[in-house]
């Protein structure tokens, strides 16, 4: 598993998790050394936007973000249709396969996922977040069901 993080000013590296990732560990190997920084890189009116997946949500990841007077954006459950990275993940996979052949071996899948990572256009990001005013409309009109996004 990989994780990033993207905004319409920059993207933090992709960063290989290893193993289960735990609250303790979101916090210590991505919220503060990836995503802290990146938020205070942006802005005061910086907001983080994550899901609801149990590390994120964790009692110590909350008293983490609380303290580093992080802004999050609150997130409706089972409502992957409105966060902008799903597409950026769909978008890194179709490159990475576009790649012949296919990675010898893990290491090689790490460095083509940055590589691809890193290629990915700033306007096709920026397309994706501000698309996120429509994409709420959308998943309020459907009654939070799916939307064509």
């Amino acid at each position: 598993m990989v994780w990033g993080g993207i905004s319409t000013r920059l993207r933090t590296p992709l960063y290989h998790v290893v193993g289960n990732l735990t609250g303790v560990r979101y916090q210590n190997e991505i919220l503060q050394p990836l995503v802290v920084p990146a938020l205070q890189a942006i802005g005061p009116r910086a907001i983080l936007q994550d899901d609801n997946a149990p590390p994120h949500r964790s009692a110590a990841v909350n008293t983490f973000i609380q303290q580093a007077r992080v802004n999050r954006m609150m997130w409706p459950a089972n409502s992957p249709d409105l966060n902008p990275i799903e597409h950026m993940w769909d978008e890194l996979c179709r490159r990475v396969q576009q790649h012949h052949p296919p990675p010898a071996n893990l290491g090689q899948l790490l460095q083509w996922l940055q590589q691809e990572w890193n290629g990915v256009p700033r306007a096709f990001i920026c397309n994706l977040i501000h698309s996120m005013r429509q994409r709420c409309v959308e998943w309020l009109a459907h009654n939070g069901g799916h939307t064509r996004y």
